[in-house]
């Protein structure tokens, strides 16, 4: 405890460490593992469905998102958004579905899904996008490999990171 009141913790190097699970869109910073769409199918059920809805389309939950969907969500000269944005017409990276994943879902239990189920989860959520085959095995090779539909509507920042000391 500081003098002004203010209580300052540092955090262990295994803490950090179990923080430290930031995925990047090349792929750096993807786990050991593996899964498949089938797989994923079972665990999505068991895990997801309930706010996702059984084939990603939207669930019960007020703030269930809608996982599944290749219609554009937009189109050129209408600024309105037409269609939900889905992981079939909107996310720009593969990898990017598993660190959000992993980190964030389940909704009540969020970090508690293996690396495992974490990349057939992936594998269901892009087979269901038509975006891999029934029988492709994501992991930390060929997840980064997927080639997203909507990745050319993103334009890169071109602005430098700033450094962190």
């Amino acid at each position: 405890l500081k003098a002004d009141g203010k209580v300052i913790i540092t955090p262990t190097a295994e803490e950090m460490k179990a923080w430290d699970i930031d995925v990047t869109p090349e792929g750096t910073g993807l786990p050991s593992g593996s899964g498949t769409p089938s797989q994923g199918a079972t665990i999505f059920t068991q895990k997801c469905a309930f706010c996702h809805g059984d084939k990603g389309q939207g669930g019960l939950a007020a703030t269930s998102e809608v996982l599944v969907g290749t219609k554009p969500w937009f189109e050129k000269g209408n600024p309105r958004s037409v269609a939900p944005r889905t992981i079939g017409n909107y996310w720009p990276y593969a990898t990017t579905i598993f660190d959000y994943v992993r980190r964030a879902m389940p909704f009540d239990k969020p970090g508690s899904l293996t690396n495992d189920e974490v990349y057939a989860i992936v594998a269901w959520l892009l087979n269901q996008n038509k975006i891999i085959g029934d029988n492709e095995v994501m992991n930390a090779q060929t997840l980064p490999k997927v080639q997203m539909p909507a990745l050319d509507i993103f334009v890169p920042d071109p602005r430098p990171w700033p450094e962190v000391q």
